[in-house]
């Protein structure tokens, strides 16, 4: 048996294991020679092409509003942020983004916004769903936030199906020091949230970061099984890049994960949670580009199978600044979709044009509930 062979069946026995801990991860997570790293990317991609294939689906991104609630430590578009131009896309603006999503085959479309439980609100992101599905067969994520159980059930009823609402921690610790102690930030209300998001019908996004001031790889660990017991059908995981307006700016000394690591582990992270969980959606995330600029195409050689090509205009653009060092602030839509096929193609992927590419995991799930239930 070669040394490759080895690390593979060790990663393997290890993440099959039915008593896996957050102490059996984290080595994993540590491995940082070429013929580690070499094996569980074989294996990412082994589970990648038997489950879901080598087709990467495209969510085309119209960031609407970046009016936000929240006050979060990590985030350049937090309430007290006063250095940022708040504004909100009129319809005609997004449902222009939708005409060329639908034009340009992409299948589904992401509305993504900070959060915002206005009544008036409420009813501009209902409105503006229904006018999308009227025009255009795409399927529709939301990404909105924390709301009612209630406004789940209306944006389902208005046509979405997906909702992406990271939990960035499943520790209630760690939650506490990366959010203010203000009664909006609660982390028990992100997990009702989530399981709101369930029962309402949605398929479930949900996610993580890497790399964050107090974060420990058990940390880390802990939100890989979080996720996996969750029963989350797509998820995003992303590296921690810094915002000069926030808390969390320069806090090199409370990170355990330089800079300069977090891509490499963000990719271990997206690899483990494909042997894992195989059948999931799993986003190449723009923040791995601010890091690399090949990020995204290592993210899907390391097993993710979604991109997210922007469609904001891009007179909006820089407005959207979750970190600092965002790609692609100066390129239009039309430029990126003549960009991106080349770079997916170059890691030997094809682009599901014309597929919504729902997560295998939600029907499989529902399935499985539905089961159990009779």
């Amino acid at each position: 048996m070669t040394c490759l062979e080895a690390i593979r069946r060790d990663i393997t026995t290890t993440l099959t294991s039915p008593s896996l801990k957050k102490e059996d991860i984290i080595p994993i997570l540590q491995m940082d020679s070429k013929e580690e790293m070499q094996a569980l990317q074989s294996l990412a991609m082994e589970v990648r092409k038997e489950q879901v294939g080598r087709v990467v689906y495209f969510r085309g991104l119209v960031e609407f509003s970046n009016v936000c609630r929240k006050n979060c430590f990590y985030c350049g578009l937090r309430r007290d942020n006063r250095e940022v131009n708040r504004f909100r896309l009129d319809e005609e603006e997004i449902l222009r983004a939708a005409a060329f999503a639908h034009e340009n085959r992409y299948g589904s479309l992401v509305l993504q916004s900070g959060e915002n439980q206005r009544e008036e609100y409420i009813d501009f992101v209902c409105r503006i769903v229904r006018k999308i599905k009227s025009k255009y067969d795409l399927g529709i994520t939301l990404s909105c936030g924390e709301q009612s159980r209630e406004t789940y059930r209306r944006f389902f009823e208005s046509g979405a199906h997906r909702y992406l609402l990271r939990v960035e921690t499943s520790s209630p610790e760690l939650y506490g020091k990366w959010h203010p102690d203000d009664g909006k930030h609660r982390f028990q209300t992100r997990l009702e949230c989530l399981k709101s998001l369930k029962d309402t019908g949605f398929q479930t996004g949900s996610g993580s970061m890497v790399g964050v001031p107090f974060q420990t790889w058990g940390d880390i660990a802990g939100d890989i099984l979080f996720l996996r017991d969750m029963e989350i059908d797509m998820m995003g995981i992303g590296p921690f890049v810094e915002h000069s307006e926030t808390p969390f700016h320069r806090k090199d000394a409370a990170c355990l994960i330089p800079r300069e690591e977090r891509l490499n582990v963000t990719l271990k992270t997206i690899a483990i949670l494909r042997i894992l969980l195989k059948d999931v959606n799993i986003a190449s995330t723009t923040a791995m580009q601010a890091l690399d600029r090949f990020g995204r195409e290592k993210g899907l050689m390391f097993g993710a199978n979604v991109i997210m090509p922007n469609l904001t205009p891009v007179s909006r653009r820089k407005d959207y600044l979750l970190y600092e060092g965002k790609p692609c602030l100066d390129e239009d839509a039309l430029r990126c979709n003549n960009c991106l096929p080349v770079r997916i193609a170059c890691v030997g992927d094809t682009i599901g044009y014309g597929e919504r590419g729902d997560p295998l995991h939600y029907f499989r799930r529902v399935s499985r509930h539905s089961s159990d239930g009779d």
